[in-house]
């Protein structure tokens, strides 16, 4: 098994970033490299990378909110997001297709978790298709509802794991 290290974003990351996105998502559901790169400049420290022997294979990336709508459109460019509000919000979980089946977004959800834990974070939300709702609740998260918005032209269900208590 390759050597994995995980480490917050860089802005040189971001056009790897976007191919892995953009290989791993249908549709038009993958983030815009613009995208990308203003959540590793806005928040680094919610964009995390997943290496294997010094490769980006993976990342999850997120903001953070007081109050989380899950179907607001311009908080996936960070418009409301809040470094110091209480819940996160994650927009992409993504491992390069020449990497998935191996464990490796588990491996990166546990090491998020934990980061989020640490940084005091009460929730986090996430939005899936549903045939990932049963690994998401593996994991430790609550199916919460089908999303009303249609994003990427697709069906969505939301997701919730609280963090304290």
């Amino acid at each position: 098994m390759p050597a994995l290290t995980f480490r917050n974003a860089l802005p040189a990351d971001a056009a790897r970033c976007f191919e892995i996105e953009t290989t791993a998502y249908e549709g038009d559901e993958a983030a815009t490299l613009e995208k990308i790169a203003t959540r590793i400049a806005q928040y680094p420290q919610g964009f995390l990378i997943l290496e294997a022997d010094g490769e980006v294979i993976g990342f999850i990336n997120c903001g953070c909110a007081h109050n989380v709508v899950m179907s607001d459109e311009a908080f996936k460019e960070l418009v409301g997001h809040s470094a110091e509000a209480p819940n996160v919000v994650i927009m992409s979980v993504v491992v390069d297709p020449a990497h998935q089946g191996k464990g490796y977004s588990t491996a990166l959800m546990t090491e998020f978790v934990q980061r989020m834990r640490g940084m005091g974070k009460q929730t986090i939300h996430l939005m899936c298709k549903e045939r990932h709702v049963p690994l998401y609740e593996r994991m430790g998260y609550r199916y919460v509802r089908p999303s009303p918005p249609d994003h990427g032209g697709m069906a969505w269900h939301e997701m919730v794991m609280a963090l304290q208590g």
